[in-house]
């Protein structure tokens, strides 16, 4: 790694620079973390898709295999999805061997955004440690971090991710943009702490989702690391994980 960038928005991102590069999409509330868990828990394909059209498209296509449609729009569960966006509505008697269409506000949206990537990565809190060792073993020149954020706007607990992954990193001789050197300083937090400050975490927790914040926030609980290919989730073989 010579170079490494966080953007704090899919806004920002730039496919032209993407190309050679790795990127990671973190969407912590709740996106990457359900994705993950779903991939985990042994879905046979997961499409993150752009829009509830593209879903629908999609459904149609794989009607003989019964798909699983999933996520939210603006917050609110798609009434015609056969599930919501919380990873516990994806147990894995439901989603093993199964094929799963994901569609979120932000969550998905930045992961095609970044599909111009060299090799892209999801992640979240709980599965931080296994994607930072494998940043530092890559040998990609350009590392890109990319917070999904909130409808254009900054968002706390993907921002926290980024920060924990920094915090793994081995940075000598790096190039870091401002917002990576800021991710830097704050690395080390109480992470269950953090995340129920920002504005989604606070939500949560106002609503008696603790379990929700519990789950999302347990670093290291797991060792899969998804990757995207021809729009698609896969889990990377262990014989490419350091």
């Amino acid at each position: 790694m010579k170079r490494l960038h966080v953007w704090l928005t899919k806004e920002e991102i730039q496919p032209e620079r993407l190309n050679g590069a790795v990127a990671v999409v973190m969407d912590v509330l709740l996106a990457t973390t359900t994705m993950v868990t779903m991939v985990e828990r042994g879905a046979a394909r997961v499409f993150p898709v752009a829009s509830l059209d593209e879903a629908r498209r999609l459904r149609q296509q794989l009607a003989s295999s019964s798909p699983i449609t999933g996520g939210e729009e603006n917050g609110v569960k798609v009434a015609e999805f056969d599930c919501g966006p919380f990873p516990d509505e994806f147990p894995a008697e439901r989603v093993a061997g199964k094929d799963v269409i994901f569609l979120t506000t932000n969550g998905t949206r930045a992961v095609r955004a970044a599909e111009a990537a060299g090799r892209l990565l999801l992640g979240c809190l709980r599965n931080v440690p296994a994607v930072a060792a494998y940043l530092n073993a890559c040998e990609y020149d350009n590392v890109f971090l990319i917070c999904a954020g909130s409808k254009g706007h900054f968002s706390y607990e993907d921002f926290l991710c980024a920060s924990e992954i920094v915090g793994r990193l081995d940075l000598t001789g790096v190039k870091l943009n401002d917002a990576a050197r800021l991710a830097r300083e704050m690395a080390g937090q109480n992470v269950l702490e953090q995340l129920a400050r920002g504005r989604v975490g606070e939500y949560f927790a106002r609503h008696q989702l603790h379990h929700v914040l519990q789950f999302v926030g347990d670093v290291g609980a797991s060792r899969t690391i998804v990757e995207v290919k021809d729009g698609r989730l896969q889990k990377m073989g262990k014989e490419e994980q350091p």
